[in-house]
């Protein structure tokens, strides 16, 4: 008996770690963050060069849009960066999510696509710019099964034809630190806009063995958009691991500013409803790293967040 209670207790025992490793991932998952950005962010210059080299990656790629990712990982850190081309005029991409007046709130109106995101709200922080953002499962939650991130919002720089504009947190759980999501862009002719995500974190000893748990579990189908350098011809093989994490996330929200902007020329009552099914029918041009939920329970899980994030909580 001593021996099979001990047996229920380590199974016990793991199940729970286990349990604690999946929400820690899906909480970084739904996390902005930041590793060594560097302090002298591409000026527009250099990201007129980044956009001229980048020509031939724009124009074939495997994503079906102009597009191109990268990332990086460290002991420590993660970084990922979107690069693309969007229909829609640069004083439109600048209007909206680099005014400092309602900047915040459009942020909001983008973040909550994501599904890890449960709850956003633009608040204010001794006069300073803040978001209140929970960060969940990718389930319907109470709030108070959530945890609670405050995102400082500074536009950084803003001129005719460049801006970046940042968001940051400090701490996280479990020893995650240097959370951002930057976004810079210039204009790219033709009414169009040429933009780059950053999205990274840091972590320490809890993240990491958390995330290592998970994507030996749960996560250990899940994989990333870059393709492993000798993967069979016509077989094209993604990594896995954190860096798959991290591509996964980093598209989902590049994807949600995309759908963002989509839904500006809509009428108002008819935004959100826009916003929602593009975002969703996007993710489903990549099922093997993006499909988690159904559409009909995404479209009624995120009308009920956004509810309630009309209101502080």
């Amino acid at each position: 008996m001593p021996v099979l209670t001990e047996r229920r207790a380590t199974r016990r025992g793991r199940a729970v770690w286990l349990s604690l490793a999946t929400v820690v991932v899906c909480l970084l998952a739904g996390m902005p963050g930041r590793a060594l950005f560097a302090q002298g962010a591409d000026d527009a210059a250099t990201l007129r060069n980044r956009f001229q080299g980048l020509t031939q990656q724009l124009e074939h790629n495997p994503f079906h849009r102009q597009l191109y990712m990268d990332s990086s990982e460290s002991p420590t850190n993660l970084k990922g960066d979107i690069y693309a081309v969007v229909d829609y005029p640069f004083a439109t991409v600048s209007g909206a999510l680099n005014d400092p007046a309602n900047g915040p709130a459009n942020w909001c109106d983008v973040l909550i696509l994501h599904l890890n995101v449960k709850y956003c709200h633009a608040a204010t922080n001794n006069g300073a710019a803040q978001l209140d953002v929970n960060l969940g499962k990718k389930v319907e939650e109470k709030l108070s099964s959530t945890y609670r991130v405050q995102f400082s919002y500074r536009s950084a720089v803003a001129s005719a034809d460049y801006f970046r504009v940042e968001l940051k947190a400090d701490t996280g759980p479990l020893s995650t630190k240097n959370y951002r999501i930057v976004l810079e862009a210039i204009p790219a002719g033709g009414n169009r806009t040429f933009l780059h995500l950053t999205y990274a974190y840091g972590y320490g000893v809890a993240g990491r063995l958390a995330m290592k748990t998970y994507l030996s579990t749960i996560g250990s189908d899940k994989v990333g958009f870059t393709t492993v350098d000798d993967a069979s011809p016509g077989q094209p093989e993604y990594i896995g691991g954190v860096r798959g994490l991290l591509e996964r996330n980093t598209m989902r929200y590049y994807l949600a500013i995309d759908a963002y902007l989509g839904a500006l020329q809509a009428p108002a009552g008819a935004r959100l409803q826009q916003r929602l099914t593009t975002w969703f029918d996007a993710t489903e041009q990549y099922p093997r790293q993006l499909h988690e939920v159904d559409r009909d329970d995404y479209l009624q899980m995120k009308r009920n967040e956004y509810r309630r994030q009309q209101t502080a909580q």
